[in-house]
């Protein structure tokens, strides 16, 4: 495969993964699609837009004669799908986006693609499909990992909308033959998450010296994988993958929400010991003032349907594709703070608006 189509390419984890792509094969061909809604953001991929093999393309999966447009005119031989409306509260709030965009726009994307590649006699292609861990519904703290074969037991909107998209994609391919593959991966981290998740949130609430909200007593358990792991392991998948399975991506990094939150206190009042011009960037921080940030930690309402825990078990992908989170939590962690602490001008535009002008 050298030619890609990247759904929801302006987004956290799409965005991402078009850096890591291009790092690892420079000399490919990347379309990139994204609706840019609130989470898109140009700005995530500004560093490829001079690129001859690079083309940044605003629509939406839920489009057909867009996307039927894109498969002629592009002639790509693997689609990578992002895109999905994907915050949980947002999903309790507002469910038709999800079942709009998750459900109907992966089912648009499956019909183009067979009608374009299945149906027209095109032999090497992929279709893979970027899940979540929550399609598995929670866990209670002593049950074992969710692996490939666990039922299906989605406890939100979101996590609903996401299960009805795997099964379509395995529909696809058990009915039609079409080629496809899917991974469910842990809780996400890294550079350019939008600020409504849990670490970046918590993270510029401390610099700005806001309240930092926990849902419930914060002892709900996520597996955390930062986001290069992530792609590398869809990499693999692309690259080594058996066509119709479904791999599990995980961090094996289980921690405690407050726990998470408490390290990243921690953390970052070490980097403003260390480092004294943080306090001059950041003189709202209780870190500017020598004060424990732990004193923002406030304790709200719990969320509706709040899952106990999520725990990825990657054996599978581990066994077949020697795939291994290359760093631990502490270590990825401390890397996302240190991109937020220097880039600024970035999550700046997101929070004030600015980065859609």
């Amino acid at each position: 495969m050298n030619k890609l189509l990247i759904t929801g390419a302006a987004g956290f984890i799409g965005s991402n993964f078009v850096r890591y792509w291009f790092q690892k094969y420079p000399k490919d061909n990347i379309i990139a699609l994204d609706a840019l809604t609130y989470a898109g953001n140009k700005s995530n991929l500004k560093a490829h837009m001079g690129r001859s093999n690079f083309k940044l393309i605003q629509g939406s999966i839920c489009d057909q004669n867009l996307l039927d447009k894109l498969f002629t005119e592009f002639n790509f031989d693997c689609l990578v799908n992002f895109a999905a409306e994907s915050h949980v509260d947002r999903s309790i709030d507002n469910p038709d986006a999800f079942i709009t965009t998750n459900v109907a726009g992966t089912h648009h994307l499956l019909e183009s693609a067979k009608k374009h590649w299945l149906d027209e006699g095109v032999d090497d292609y992929l279709f893979h499909h970027v899940s979540t861990d929550e399609v598995y519904g929670s866990l209670e703290p002593t049950d074992p990992a969710f692996t490939e074969t666990s039922p299906y037991a989605p406890n939100s909107p979101y996590a609903a909308s996401k299960a009805a998209s795997d099964h379509l994609v395995r529909a696809y391919h058990r009915t039609y033959g079409l080629k496809v593959t899917t991974s469910n991966c842990s809780n996400n981290y890294g550079p350019f998450q939008f600020p409504e998740k849990l670490i970046p949130l918590c993270l510029l609430n401390i610099l700005n010296g806001e309240s930092v909200p926990i849902y419930g007593k914060g002892t709900q358990v996520r597996d955390w994988l930062y986001v290069d792991d992530h792609c590398r392991g869809i990499e693999l998948i692309l690259r080594e993958g058996k066509i119709g399975e479904t791999y599990n991506i995980g961090g094996n990094n289980e921690w405690r929400n407050l726990e998470v939150v408490q390290f990243m206190c921690e953390t970052i009042q070490d980097k403003f010991r260390d480092n004294h011009d943080l306090s001059k960037n950041f003189p709202q921080s209780p870190c500017a003032r020598n004060q424990d940030p732990k004193q923002l930690i406030t304790h709200v309402e719990d969320r509706l349907g709040h899952d106990t825990r999520y725990a990825i078990n990657a054996n599978k992908v581990t066994k077949e594709l020697n795939y291994s989170p290359s760093l631990t939590f502490e270590e990825g962690l401390k890397k996302t703070i240190d991109w937020y602490l220097e880039n600024k001008d970035w999550w700046q535009a997101v929070l004030d608006g600015s980065y859609k002008k």
